[in-house]
């Protein structure tokens, strides 16, 4: 299984989404709060030049927003 990284907010609706959407999928992910942790909120500008969230790192893949699609490609289901 890819490693799976969310930088997420605790306000994103979509944020709640995507984690219920990777939990249903019995995906397991790591979740970065970029309001609370500069230095992820950094890495994921770095990653991505992209302020918003949610974004998904999936194996080195970047995903901004929440896309099905791209998501269920990138982990293969």
């Amino acid at each position: 299984m890819k490693k799976v990284t969310v930088y997420t907010t605790p306000t994103c609706r979509w944020c709640h989404r995507v984690k219920a959407y990777l939990t249903e999928k019995g995906v397991s992910f790591e979740e970065k709060d970029v309001s609370r942790d500069r230095e992820a909120a950094m890495e994921m500008i770095k990653k991505t030049n992209q302020m918003g969230v949610p974004v998904l790192d999936i194996g080195g893949e970047m995903i901004v927003g929440f896309d099905k699609e791209r998501i269920n490609y990138f982990l293969g289901v």
